[in-house]
């Protein structure tokens, strides 16, 4: 029974991060093709239907611990599912925060040609999706491969900023478009920073050590 509910447990938190995958790949592709519609449902309906999943997934996980007094293992798994729940949470806030930024974008004369942005969307998505992955499959080997990918996320960030600052300073008009870009930057920084969270649980979760905060050899 302690298994089957369990099970029950890890397939919600999946299929909220499927949702939280689609709200980033949503907001990316409304940015992209101009698409007022898809980056108003992000911030009006999306969101509120996020917000409902995480308080049905943090009730599933205290009825759990009610139920069956969980220990060891199962107790470490249910503490991430929340711990996760709640990373979801916030990013499904920073999809909204890339919608918003976007819907001022796309009604204004591009910068520049977006390539870097949904180029560090796709690093940033991939983390969260295999971050997912290796929970599910309990891979203490992908998670800790996918900590190590955050570093190329920052670096293009950087590279993002660094360039939009020479595009502000040359025309100043670009200011406030270049602050929303800056945003988007951001959130999908915060996006992988969420999915390095995800893969540090999942050691937690397989080894029971925690590596956050420890660089290893």
């Amino acid at each position: 029974m302690i298994e089957n509910d369990m099970n029950s447990l890890k397939e919600s938190i999946v299929a909220y991060a499927s949702f939280a995958a689609k709200m980033i790949e949503e907001s990316i592709v409304g940015l992209v093709e101009k698409d007022e519609k898809i980056l108003s449902d992000i911030v009006s309906e999306y969101e509120a239907r996020a917000n409902n999943i995480e308080i049905e997934v943090e009730e599933k996980c205290i009825e759990f611990i009610a139920k069956y007094e969980p220990k060891a293992r199962n107790l470490r798994t249910t503490l991430m599912i929340m711990k996760i729940n709640n990373d979801l949470e916030r990013i499904g806030d920073e999809a909204v925060n890339i919608a918003e930024s976007a819907l001022f974008l796309i009604k204004k004369p591009a910068v520049k040609k977006l390539i870097d942005i949904p180029r560090m969307a796709d690093l940033a998505m991939g983390m969260m999706k295999d971050s997912i992955n290796a929970f599910v499959k309990n891979d203490a080997i992908l998670a800790r491969e996918i900590c190590m990918r955050d570093d190329l996320v920052d670096d293009l960030r950087d590279q993002i900023i660094r360039e939009l600052i020479t595009y502000m300073m040359q025309d100043p008009t670009t200011i406030e478009r270049v602050l929303q870009i800056m945003r988007i930057a951001r959130s999908l920084e915060r996006v992988a920073d969420l999915s390095t969270n995800f893969s540090e649980d999942v050691v937690f979760m397989s080894e029971g050590k925690v590596i956050k905060h420890y660089h290893e050899e």
